[in-house]
């Protein structure tokens, strides 16, 4: 069993009970709920922003623990003032340290589009994403079957919610994508392996139909990565551990930002 697997068979495990706690009409009768969510694909793909998608994470199954000490309140404002087009907020507890207050938290403070990064299981997760504010939602190709990626991108669609949809290969993006998708996020990380390489970003670049935004993800850890990846098609770049093994993720994104 990989860590995905045992990722998503926890998740599953995870939702059924938050079920139990919160219905669908509790979720759907907090104030948040009826927010009108702020376009990612205008954000990330205007040529007038930075692309930067600037990620809030603790720690991963990879590399354990990246930063203990950060609030995400001050980073999320960091990261707006920093120039950042998007925020990127782990809600996964058990296996990245995220809750879905610190998505609540971000969104208090910055007005840029936010994605719940979590692993969608369940149409249940994509109402609460909703109702906690989240403006875009991750769906994992390698997590889902071609039939529920796009049942869970028409529910977000309906919500008024856009999609990014992260792919490995080729055959999971000619599997998954649909028109109810605004992005296509390309995972350099292997995750069998491990491994990053933006090779990965770069030799799926022309499979990407031009109507979605092309963002890279993981593994972009320098000016020159982003610069060379912009020549390929990709207006969107994730960055997550880059920023949060610095004391100070919000001035490493300052500075980073700053740059380009």
């Amino acid at each position: 069993m990989t860590i995905l697997d045992k990722i998503v068979a926890h998740k599953k495990i995870e939702v059924a009970a938050r079920k139990e706690i919160l219905t669908v009409a509790d979720l759907q009768s907090r104030p948040l709920f009826d927010k009108e969510p702020v376009s990612a694909k205008s954000w990330i793909g205007s040529p007038t922003k930075s692309g930067i998608i600037a990620e809030f994470k603790r720690q991963s199954p990879s590399k354990g623990l990246i930063n203990g000490t950060a609030k995400v309140s001050d980073v999320a404002e960091g990261y707006f003032k920093a120039g950042a087009s998007a925020m990127s907020v782990l809600t996964d507890q058990e296996f990245f340290g995220g809750t879905v207050d610190d998505l609540l938290a971000a969104r208090s403070v910055s007005p840029v589009p936010i994605i719940r990064k979590d692993f969608i299981v369940d149409e249940y997760q994509i109402i609460e994403a909703k109702s906690i504010g989240a403006d875009f939602i991750l769906l994992i190709a390698s997590c889902l079957t071609p039939a529920e990626s796009k049942k869970y991108a028409a529910v977000a669609r309906n919500l008024g919610m856009q999609v990014l949809l992260e792919v490995h290969n080729e055959e999971e993006l000619n599997a998954h994508v649909d028109p109810c998708m605004d992005l296509i996020g390309v995972n350099n990380r292997n995750l069998k392996t491990f491994e990053v390489s933006i090779e990965t970003s770069k030799a799926l670049a022309d499979k990407i139909p031009n109507e979605f935004v092309k963002v890279s993800e993981s593994g972009i850890s320098n000016i020159e990565n982003i610069k060379e990846l912009k020549t390929y098609g990709y207006k969107g770049f994730l960055i997550g551990e880059n920023f949060m093994k610095t004391e100070n993720p919000a001035k490493a994104a300052i500075d980073f930002i700053g740059q380009l």
